[in-house]
């Protein structure tokens, strides 16, 4: 079983979320994004850590940014230290329904725990597609 983690870059904060064996996502703690720089060293020693193999980058479809976002997104994921598998999937709508998911059961706070909650959307449709065969 290959180990899949997910990010959901954000400005502030990127959101991670981990698969290790079979169906089981579970979010993780978001990184604090001070500085391109620091965010990726961070994302490369979480990924490093958890000798990830496969990587699930959300990234944003519609909307007015979107190339702009993409841009943003495939330059972070550059800076990098991973040499394994890259997948990019459409991440449209997880950091709403992560929101949604949240409600009522604490207070929106940044901590980055809906950021972590959008990476395991993310993650989850990443694995549906595989056994869809999309």
């Amino acid at each position: 079983m290959k180990k899949i983690a997910s990010i959901d870059v954000g400005l502030k904060r990127i959101g991670t979320a981990l698969c290790l064996n079979a169906d089981i996502v579970t979010p993780q703690d978001a990184i604090l994004r001070k500085n391109r720089n620091q965010a990726s060293h961070d994302i490369s020693k979480f990924l490093k850590d958890w000798e990830i193999d496969i990587l699930v980058v959300g990234l944003p479809k519609g909307g007015s940014s979107e190339e702009e976002m993409q841009r943003r997104i495939e330059h972070f994921v550059s800076l990098l230290d991973f040499d394994k598998e890259v997948v990019y999937i459409d991440e449209y709508g997880s950091s709403m329904e992560a929101k949604e998911m949240m409600q009522g059961v604490t207070k929106q706070k940044r901590d980055g725990k809906v950021d972590s909650l959008a990476a395991k959307i993310i993650l989850e449709r990443y694995l549906f597609s595989l056994k869809k065969g999309l």
